[in-house]
């Protein structure tokens, strides 16, 4: 954590950890005098200078506030009263999400702030009259929010209609999966049905790869799931050898075992022949296609094809991934 905000907050490592330090006793001090204030107490935060300034509603509080060496601020409204008014927005009916943004407690200013589109500052403005509230403003801004989501090695993706599987996350941001999933140019979604991104490359017959690049709403994570609430974390794209055990997740079948039998397979498929396979003993069914292929924490591939199924046992193919990161010029999203 600590060398994270050194590179995100441009701090060196003494000034990291001296922030750290200010910012715990600061929390401390915080705590005890909402504690000892009640009613008196407004809140409190550190300044870029990592003074403590603490918001009281009288002069008693700020006696004491100045006691625990912090700097007080007299205010209209105790923390009480803004969370009251926090708790009338919440539970007033949910404003149009392209309106209204969202809405929190301002400690610095003391009150609730409403964030609208800048063309919608008069129906918020509205909308927080019509929750009988009371120190609230409405801030116009550009920023809507949007959702997250993580992309997940063996997860459910949608190229058009067709479910396939993530393979592995790598940068720039997006995932390798199987090239018969899906030509260049098709739309995903994720599991959710959320959009998600396009294909940016694909190979099928001859090879069996692609890569999606993804929206700015997903995050790719260096994580394979386990389909038992658990997820292997990737540490690299070490190749396996013959007889190595190997497994596999998809989004049909979870997360299933084997060995690696055979390298440098052809396969016939009826829409051609794919060269560079790597054979195994694990099962996988339709659905899985494009899904991981795990040695321990070193990425092998991604799911091609097979025979058999996971209920009487099978062949399954795998595509190798280095030449998959080396056709588009990809890195893997390692830990």
């Amino acid at each position: 954590m600590l060398t994270a905000v050194e590179r995100d907050l441009g701090l060196t490592a003494g000034a990291a950890q001296q922030r750290f330090d200010t910012e715990f006793a600061a929390s401390q001090t915080l705590e005890q005098l909402a504690s000892d204030l009640a009613d008196g107490y407004a809140g409190g935060w550190v300044t870029d200078d990592q003074q403590l300034v603490v918001a009281v509603t009288d002069d008693a509080s700020a006696e004491q506030v100045r006691a625990a060496g912090g700097e007080p601020q007299l205010v209209s409204h105790s923390e009480a009263e803004l969370n009251s008014v926090m708790a009338d927005l919440d539970a007033a009916p949910t404003p149009d999400a392209d309106e209204v943004y969202g809405w929190h407690v301002e400690v610095t200013s003391n009150q609730v702030v409403v964030q609208a589109a800048p063309d919608a500052v008069a129906e918020a403005t509205a909308w927080a009259e019509e929750a009988g509230v009371d120190a609230v403003t409405v801030e116009p801004t550009e920023e809507a929010p949007e959702p997250l989501y993580d992309v997940i090695g063996g997860d459910a993706y949608y190229p058009g209609a067709s479910r396939c599987s993530v393979g592995f996350s790598v940068a720039p941001a997006g995932f390798v999966t199987a090239g018969h999933c899906g030509g260049v140019g098709t739309s995903t979604s994720g599991f959710n049905n959320a959009a998600q991104g396009t294909v940016q490359g694909s190979s099928f017959p001859g090879n069996d790869y692609g890569w999606v690049s993804v929206n700015s709403n997903w995050s790719t994570q260096p994580l394979v799931n386990q389909y038992n609430g658990s997820a292997v974390t990737v540490a690299g794209g070490q190749a396996a050898g013959v007889g190595s055990a190997v497994c596999r997740s998809g989004s049909t079948t979870g997360w299933h075992c084997g060995e690696i039998t055979h390298l440098n397979q052809t396969v016939n498929y009826a829409e051609g022949t794919v060269t560079g396979l790597t054979r195994t003993t694990a099962c996988a069914e339709p659905g899985d296609s494009g899904g991981s292929w795990l040695a321990g924490s070193q990425a092998q591939g991604v799911t091609s094809g097979g025979s058999g199924n996971c209920s009487t046992g099978g062949v399954t193919f795998f595509q190798p991934l280095q030449p998959i990161l080396s056709a588009y010029g990809l890195s893997l999203v390692t830990s």
